[in-house]
């Protein structure tokens, strides 16, 4: 493969109380920092407080998900999706990892002054046919226009509403001791499609975006042992090794995963390495993370394996120890390495 990468880098960046750095975007610490010092002392409440993919609550007996998202995805277009088919995505995704199932969504669009209409016309024909692909509504929608040079084309907002299932509950604080640890599939995808169509990296074999909608995949694990699923997370931004370590803080345990029993695409680990970038830091768009009961975790890698979105799941790993706030890898060498949550920002623009 070849690249031109004169202008790509990934430092790790000061931490700063006084103005906003992309690394405030990136999903992992700092991000975290950003919520704990900003939002939560002025927004805070319950729902908000638990800190969760989505709001949970009750209305009239009825138990509801709802959720947000901005997506700000640099280019608009690239392969595998693109802006629009993401933002369903995602947004969908953050409902399904809850327990719910999708139902509305709504959408805002802060369009640049200068856009061709051609890319607005491409952009919504692609989130209207995700939604309807998915089984979901886009019931209302919003859209501002902001002068040239002051935006970078088109952003979009969405939030979505779903039913969540009755008797489910989960949390990224129900981790349990012996518990054990299911991905979906092939991390880095998303993350690296991106780069290679931003940067113009050239692979032997083209890296796609894993976005997909997972409510049809959460759908046969809740109907295969619902009881004995404790969490799910996609594991987007700040990729698997931010969502375990968020998993690991909220129940107050010690993870432990397998290098060898994580796959990674031959192409997305030869771009992480010529990079300097680590697999377990890139965004996803089309896997989840589940911690489930250890004896209902063959029997739901099983179903998941039965359908097209989960065909790659294993258990990659457990919850060892309790206490300690701690997420470690087990090398192919045989030695152990602490994975923290990502410091910075590698790749801005993602999602």
């Amino acid at each position: 493969m070849s690249a031109s990468i004169e202008n790509l880098s990934c430092p790790a960046p000061l931490a700063s109380r006084d103005t906003v750095l992309l690394g405030h975007g990136s999903g992992g610490r700092l991000s975290a920092e950003l919520v704990r010092d900003v939002f939560l002392p002025a927004l805070g409440n319950p729902v908000l407080g638990a800190l969760e993919d989505q709001a949970t609550f009750e209305i009239d007996g009825a138990r509801l998900a709802f959720t947000t998202d901005s997506f700000v995805v640099k280019p608009l277009f690239f392969r595998g999706g693109d802006i629009g088919s993401l933002a369903v995505h995602g947004t969908i995704n953050d409902l399904a990892v809850g327990g719910a199932e999708p139902l509305f969504l709504s959408a805002a669009f802060i369009l640049e002054e200068g856009l061709p209409v051609e890319t607005l016309r491409r952009v919504a024909r692609s989130m209207g046919e995700a939604a309807a692909a998915a089984g979901v509504r886009i019931v209302t929608a919003d859209t501002k226009v902001v002068e040239k040079g002051s935006g970078d084309g088109l952003f979009i907002n969405t939030t979505g509403i779903g039913r969540l299932r009755p008797g489910v509950t989960l949390s990224a604080a129900n981790a349990r001791l012996g518990d054990k640890v299911i991905l979906s599939g092939y991390i880095g995808d998303h993350g690296m499609a991106i780069l290679a169509e931003r940067e113009g990296l050239q692979f032997d074999t083209p890296i796609g975006s894993d976005s997909a909608a997972l409510h049809t995949l959460t759908r046969v694990m809740l109907d295969t042992a619902g009881e004995h699923i404790r969490a799910m997370r996609d594991p987007t931004r700040g990729g698997l090794a931010s969502t375990l370590n968020e998993i690991a803080a909220r129940s107050g345990v010690t993870i432990e995963i397998t290098e060898t029993a994580i796959p990674v695409r031959e192409e997305v680990k030869g771009a992480c390495e010529m990079l300097g970038l680590d697999p377990l830091h890139v965004a996803n768009e089309g896997k989840l993370v589940a911690i489930v009961a250890p004896e209902a975790a063959d029997a739901i890698v099983e179903a998941m394996r039965r359908n097209p979105l989960g065909a790659e799941a294993r258990v990659i790993g457990a919850v060892t120890g309790t206490g300690r706030e701690l997420v470690l890898m087990r090398t192919a060498f045989g030695t152990t390495r602490i994975v923290d949550m990502l410091a910075g920002e590698q790749l801005p623009r993602i999602c």
